[in-house]
């Protein structure tokens, strides 16, 4: 099978994952690439007794179809001489300055083989506290970020991907306001994600609208106290004003963590969807459900045996990828292989209602997603049930609470994963993720400057086939973003191919959840608000996505960023 790709995919596979010689050249071809992966990763099925040769046949093809894509640094990094191949990675920053250094040494070395970092910054001491060592002052956890930022800016990840990061302080530590604040400027900490780590007791204390302790983390005893709401409206505000912090339940993250005994998750990787322990890692692949549609409305239906097919082999392949990998630090290493995480999940969802005749809003779109994802989720489970039969299960399966709730032995903590998908769903040419449509056309500036102009082919077949297609219509739309309000577009039309901003953002918060219960990590979901939107609005949405239990919330309102990745309209 020889990969179809689209325009702008090819122009990603060159900037970013084909490979090249000394002087720059690209050496390999898309076909090429997703042979060089399938047989690296195929490889490992002789460990086991496997068959190494059907297994690089189905890996193949299912990338080269375009209905199976793992994270980025597997499809840059595999059969080559550096094959870091994981995307997600959680470091310790310890209360000293040896500490913290060591975690900036591996945060580079990280960066540079193409993966993300994550980092809780709740251990060290309050700005101001004293240092006993030197006799001198604290400079906090904020100013200490600003290495990492620094740093970051210096290590291009493997030159072909600028690195991320997500930082991550406790809504109780003496600095949270000034974390919450440390955005504000928009050139400030250009390379980081920052989110507030929100306790179940900070929560009480909104509701209640009274005040919560402040702990100082050098001692672990009350420093001082704050109005829970004051802090509440606090991080709203600034998500309305720059997009940053975002919000992560953690006491809701540590409910599901799978091995509590082996330590108490802090931070998530860079896009929020992967909460690890300290020195721990996560390889991610996500299913293209838009292949997977067949028919038209209204008989449309997924290819239910396809599914179930491509979740057993994307298991396989993720937990292959654990013994291919080769670790940038040896302590991840051993924390990754005793849980053996992996985080299979879907992008193409908004082009699969689309092909469904299902708006994003609609009720039926919430079970469409409860119905695939519980598919993916029990398919998953089956496959690492047979893997751990094969194979033997995760080192730590007896401390974890599968064991405890007497699940048959597993070979995977975890399976199940939303990603943001932002750039394999360039090469699968679908939709990102979970999300919405973005627009109907828009345009996407890439690492290089380009600027890649993108329209929604559904909306074109589905205006040739109910004849109110036109290039004067193309145009105009191209110019809105949107076909909202547009006399020739019928409203049924109109309604199918609702954009980001168009769709109501408690609906997107109902699909964020719905997607939540059968997701074993976390799901990446960017609730994009219109400009108009308050901060009463953000309020509203993160008392929402608490109340329906979610692990995290993150909005973003339209122009609140200068440099925004996609541009719709004028």
């Amino acid at each position: 099978m020889e990969p179809r790709f689209s325009a702008n995919a090819l122009r990603v596979l060159e900037h970013r994952y084909l490979r090249r010689d000394e002087g720059g050249q690209v050496i390999e071809t898309p076909r090429e690439l997703f042979l060089r992966v399938a047989t690296t990763i195929a490889g490992v099925e002789e460990r086991f007794g496997g068959d190494v040769t059907l297994a690089r046949r189905r890996f193949y093809a299912m990338m080269a179809g375009l209905e199976f894509l793992p994270n980025s640094p597997t499809l840059m990094n595999a059969g080559l001489e550096r094959q870091q191949l994981s995307a997600c990675f959680v470091l310790p920053v310890a209360d000293s300055l040896e500490g913290i250094f060591q975690a900036l040494k591996h945060t580079a070395v990280i960066h540079q083989t193409g993966g993300g970092t994550g980092f809780s910054f709740s251990r060290l001491r309050r700005r101001g506290d004293v240092v006993k060592s030197t006799m001198g002052v604290a400079s906090g956890p904020v100013s200490f970020m600003r290495i990492f930022d620094t740093a970051t800016d210096v290590v291009k990840q493997g030159g072909r991907r600028r690195g991320a990061n997500m930082g991550v302080l406790r809504v109780d530590h003496p600095d949270i306001e000034d974390f919450v604040r440390c955005k504000a400027d928009e050139s400030a900490f250009r390379n980081f994600n920052i989110s507030v780590a929100v306790t179940e007791a900070f929560m009480e204390a909104v509701r209640a609208d009274r005040e919560y302790d402040l702990v100082n983390p050098r001692t672990g005893r009350p420093g001082g106290h704050r109005r829970a709401r004051d802090v509440w409206r606090l991080i709203a505000e600034m998500a309305w004003k720059t997009g940053d912090p975002g919000v992560i339940f953690i006491d809701r993250v540590n409910a599901t963590n799978p091995t509590p005994r082996v330590g108490v998750i802090e931070s998530t990787n860079p896009c929020g969807e992967q909460p690890l322990l300290p020195y721990e890692s996560c390889n991610l692949g996500s299913l293209n459900l838009a292949r997977l549609v067949v028919g038209e409305p209204p008989e449309a239906d997924l290819d239910w045996g396809r599914l179930d097919y491509l979740v057993g082999e994307g298991v396989r392949f993720l937990d292959n990828v654990i013994d291919a990998n080769e670790y940038p630090v040896p302590e991840i290493e051993q924390v990754t292989r005793a849980n053996r995480k992996i985080g299979l999940g879907v992008m193409g969802f908004a082009d699969m209602l689309i092909q469904l005749g299902v708006p994003y809003d609609a009720p039926e779109a919430l079970d469409w997603a409860r119905r695939v994802m519980s598919r993916v989720e029990s398919g998953a489970l089956k496959a690492s049930e047979e893997l751990a039969r094969q194979r033997g299960a995760f080192p730590n399966f007896p401390e974890s609470l599968w064991e405890q709730r007497g699940s048959p032995p597993l070979r995977n903590a975890t399976l199940t994963t939303v990603a943001p998908t932002g750039t394999i769903a360039i090469l699968a040419d679908c939709s990102a993720g979970i999300e919405p449509i973005y627009a109907v056309a828009y345009r996407r500036h890439a690492l290089d400057g380009e600027v890649l102009p993108v329209v929604n082919e559904a909306f074109v077949r589905i205006a040739k086939r109910r004849g109110f297609h036109s290039e004067a219509l193309l145009e105009r739309v191209t110019e809105r973003g949107s076909v909202c309000g547009v006399p020739e577009v019928p409203d049924e039309v109109q309604g199918l191919f609702a954009t980001a901003y168009e769709v109501p953002a408690e609906a997107q918060v109902r699909m964020q959840a719905a997607f939540q219960e059968h997701t074993h990590n976390a799901v990446s979901k960017t609730l994009n608000l219109p400009a108009a939107a308050t901060v009463e609005d953000v309020l509203r949405i993160y008392d929402f996505a608490y109340d329906l239990g979610c692990k995290g919330v993150t909005v973003y309102r339209q122009g609140s960023k200068a440099g925004q990745v996609l541009e719709a309209g004028a």
